[in-house]
C-alpha cells in the first residue's frame, strides 16, 4: 500500500527544509539573546538586572503567536520609513525574517532563565580561584563560567529547542511556506485533510527524534571531562 500525496511530496519536503532553516535561525538568535539576558540578570549592576528581568518577563508573558503577528505587521511602517530614507520604498520585513526574530525573541527569554540557573549552579569558588590566579573577569567568564554553564544548561536548552521546532508552525499565519503552510495548501487542493496533516505530524516527529539524537550527543560530549573527574 502506497501513500498518495497527489504530487505534493516535493512541496512537503521543501516545507520541512524551510522549517529546519527557520528553527536553526531562531535558535541562533535566541541563544545570543538568552546569554545576554542571563549575564544581565546575574550582573552586579542594578539597571542591567532590571533590563534582563524585564525582557524575560515581558516576552514570556505574551503568546508566541502574538509576537509573530506584532513583529510582522508592526514593522511595516518602520520598514517603509527606512526604505524611503535609503531610496528603497519597497523595503519590507519578509515572513522568514519576522518569524526568526519573533521565535528567537521568545526562545531567548526562556533560555535566559535556563542560562541564569546554570550560572547560579556554578560554585562561586571557581570564579574566586580564577581571580586568585590573576585572571581577568573576561577570561574567567570565557574559560571558567561559560564551559560549565553550557554543560549544565544543555538539557534545558534541548527541551526548549523541541518546543521551538513545533512553534515554527505559528509562522504559517503570515504566509511562510513551512510544513504547516504547505500541508494546508495540499489539503485545500486535494480535500484530504487527514492524510496531509498526518504526514505533517510524522515529519515533525521525525525532526524531533533527529534533534533528540543530536542533543544526546552534545550532552555526552559536553560532559566527558566531568564524568571522568567524578569517577
Amino acid at each position: 500500500m502506497t501513500l498518495d500525496l497527489y504530487g505534493f511530496g516535493p512541496a512537503l519536503a521543501a516545507g520541512a527544509l524551510m522549517t529546519i532553516k527557520l528553527a536553526l535561525s531562531a535558535l541562533t538568535v535566541g541563544l545570543v539573546l538568552g546569554l545576554l539576558g542571563a549575564l544581565a540578570r546575574t550582573s552586579s549592576i542594578k539597571p542591567l538586572r532590571w533590563l534582563g528581568g524585564t525582557y524575560s518577563t515581558l516576552v514570556r508573558g505574551v503568546p508566541e503567536l502574538l509576537w509573530v503577528l506584532l513583529i510582522y505587521f508592526g514593522t511595516v511602517n518602520l520598514m517603509h520609513a527606512l526604505g524611503e530614507l535609503f531610496g528603497k520604498p519597497e523595503l519590507e520585513l519578509n515572513a522568514f525574517a519576522a518569524g526568526t526574530i519573533a521565535l528567537g525573541l521568545c526562545f531567548g527569554s526562556y533560555a535566559t532563565e535556563v542560562f541564569r540557573g546554570a550560572i547560579l549552579a556554578i560554585p562561586k569558588g571557581h570564579s574566586e580561584a580564577g581571580m586568585a590566579l590573576g585572571l581577568s573577569k573576561g577570561r574567567i567568564l570565557w574559560r571558567v563560567v561559560l564551559p560549565q554553564m553550557w554543560r549544565i544548561s544543555l538539557p534545558g536548552l534541548g527541551n526548549l529547542f523541541m518546543i521551538l521546532m513545533k512553534d515554527t508552525a505559528l509562522v504559517s499565519v503570515i504566509g511562510l511556506e513551512e510544513i504547516m503552510r504547505r500541508s494546508q495548501i495540499a489539503v485545500t487542493a486535494s480535500k484530504q485533510p487527514f492524510t496531509f496533516f498526518m504526514v505533517a505530524a510524522f515529519i515533525y516527529l521525525g525532526l524531533t527524534i533527529i534533534a533528540m539524537i543530536g542533543m544526546h550527543w552534545l550532552e555526552k560530549r559536553a560532559g566527558r571531562g566531568f564524568k571522568r573527574s567524578a569517577a
